[in-house]
């Protein structure tokens, strides 16, 4: 049961245990809550048989007192084991998504937009923990409770307890059979909210190119469009939930006529009590009240599904997992006959082949969009090849833990990301509690020490969101210095220098000689002065490596890695 409810509602299980806990508790509530009625029922017998003495009267006051002691307990109860054991379970639920996450391939990432990634994490967290902390074990609690009263009535008049009972399951079946109606609507609702997130982000990233370009209003308009798309997306999802449940409700108040009117007429034949027609009318009267709460939540429920489909639909994706133990007994890197796909209707890479040398420089080179950054991120482990291999230290990295392996590398993109930190703590990302003695001596084999000491606070300076107070080449820099705090085996760099100026470019030049000594370097690059100390270049041309040697053996050959140098020259 409880591997059931983990899959069903994208829960631990631990959280599934606290779910049925929870469960139990409103169960117990529901009941708990009949006793006043049964008091009634009793203390209204007395009434008319005129039996009240002094005995009774402290019967029904230590009653009532009792009745309020356990209502109070059972409350308590329910209210943590719903409310408490809810959002703890959405703490673990968030986390992990977040660990699911860091495992997933970059090529989950490329089928991704941020604003869908971000929906899951932060919107469908949310409406899934409102949904059970408010309706979901309440729900349940309310049908076994129900099913409970529903059954301890026919032990008093079968006939009665059908004509008050009749309309529950009606009510509970019309909403069910809803669902699909439901989803239909919120799946609706979501992707566009995904595409107004999108758009809000987008226009924020991309607003100084919307007022260079006069597109600013035109755009505006395009997402005001979407903005009123979600408007009329979600009041027809609130509808479409209003449109059963509704009905529903009022479905239920038949119960009371029924009773009312099946009761009245066994009555005139004589066949049941008084007593027995007035405790029927107390019980509905208590009954529907719960029960018309219920078809609310399933409601909810219904609609929580989408977003629970979409939560354990990134849980279950597949991830990259390998051994921990990893260590290679070179740092050799070596592609065999590698393809890579996107998709399957989408070839990036076929037949590449080539060895990157512990000690060497290997320089990928070519036309743009021919595949060199894929094959960087397949040695790295980014993503995982479709055909082929690809081994390090002669061990098949798709085997190996993208964690264990990423030790062995330190990695230079062309865009650098920084973080609203200071320039110590920047640096730092590199080696995980490294001295601040380690990240000085980092920064200056990186040539950063030259603009901190400019900064107000030197390296106690923040460099806002995402080093929005560093030009380029300093911004490259420190992402240099990270590479230099690590100290790893291999380096890989991704057209590091493309976008600085040639004082820039020197001055990083000059670090990444520096940080590349003695290890296994990859280096992608356009510009022929970046990779004319290569000890080999792989020129990678629509997806294959159409030459590869060492550049004076290439320049012979007259083919593409000349035309690229002759061109440049």
């Amino acid at each position: 049961m409880l591997n059931k409810i983990m899959k069903r509602y994208a829960m631990s299980r631990a959280g599934a245990k606290g779910f049925v806990n929870a469960v139990c508790a409103c169960v117990v509530s529901d009941i708990v809550l009949m006793l006043p009625v049964s008091l009634l029922y009793f203390f209204t017998g007395d009434m008319l048989e005129n039996t009240i003495d002094n005995g009774k009267i402290i019967f029904y006051i230590f009653g009532i007192v009792i009745s309020l002691l356990l209502i109070y307990v059972t409350q308590f109860w329910q209210y943590n084991a719903t409310y408490y054991s809810t959002y703890r379970e959405s703490a673990v639920r968030r986390i992990t998504l977040a660990e699911s996450l860091r495992k997933l391939p970059l090529s989950f990432f490329g089928k991704k937009d941020l604003s869908d990634l971000t929906t899951t994490i932060l919107n469908d967290c949310t409406v899934i923990e409102h949904t059970f902390s408010h309706q979901t074990a309440q729900y349940y609690g309310s049908i076994i409770s129900t099913v409970i009263i529903a059954v301890s009535l026919f032990v008093f008049d079968w006939r009665l307890a059908l004509a008050s009972v009749w309309v529950l399951p009606v009510s509970l079946l019309a909403v069910r059979l809803s669902k699909t109606a439901q989803n239909r609507f919120n799946k609706r609702k979501n992707d566009t909210r995904v595409q107004m997130e999108d758009g809000l982000q987008e226009a924020i990233e991309a607003l100084r190119d919307l007022k260079s370009n006069n597109a600013e209003q035109e755009y505006i308009d395009g997402l005001d469009g979407i903005i009123k798309d979600y408007e009329k997306k979600s009041i027809a999802a609130e509808l479409g939930v209003a449109a059963f449940v509704v009905p529903a409700q009022m479905f239920l108040k038949i119960g009371i006529a029924t009773t009312a009117l099946v009761g009245s007429t066994l009555l005139l034949s004589g066949q049941p009590t008084v007593m027995t027609f007035f405790m029927f009318l107390l019980v509905v009267s208590r009954l529907y009240e719960p029960m018309s709460g219920t078809l609310i939540n399933l409601g909810a429920l219904n609609a929580a599904q989408v977003n629970i489909d979409r939560t354990n639909a990134m849980n279950n994706s597949q991830k990259q997992e390998g051994k921990q133990d990893f260590a290679p007994e070179n740092y050799d890197i070596q592609f065999e006959h590698v393809g890579f796909e996107y998709n399957d209707d989408e070839s990036i890479l076929d037949e590449v082949t080539f060895t990157a040398k512990q000690g060497e420089v290997t320089a990928l080179i070519g036309p743009s969009g021919g595949g060199k950054t894929t094959v960087s991120r397949l040695a790295a482990r980014f993503w995982d090849a479709t055909k082929g291999k690809v081994t390090f230290g002669g061990e098949d990295i798709s085997e190996v833990d993208p964690e264990a392996l990423l030790k062995y590398y330190s990695i230079v993109f062309q865009d650098v990301t920084l973080f609203n930190n200071t320039i110590m703590e920047n640096i730092r990302i590199g080696k995980n509690g490294a001295s601040d003695e380690e990240v000085i001596n980092a920064a200056k084999l990186a040539n950063c020490e030259e603009f901190i000491n400019r900064m107000p606070d030197g390296y106690n300076t923040v460099i806002g969101e995402n080093g929005e107070k560093l030009s380029g080449g300093e911004r490259q820099r420190i992402s240099i210095a990270r590479a230099f705090l690590k100290d790893a085996p291999v380096i890989l760099l991704d057209e590091a220098t493309a976008s600085l100026d040639a004082e820039n470019e020197t001055l990083i030049q000059q670090s990444i000689s520096r940080l590349i000594k003695n290890k296994t370097v990859m280096i992608i690059a356009h510009r022929m002065r970046t990779v004319a100390g290569a000890d080999k270049i792989v020129v990678i041309k629509d997806g294959r490596a159409d030459e590869q040697g060492a550049p004076e053996e290439l320049e012979k050959q007259n083919g593409i890695y000349a035309k690229m140098l002759a061109l440049q020259k």
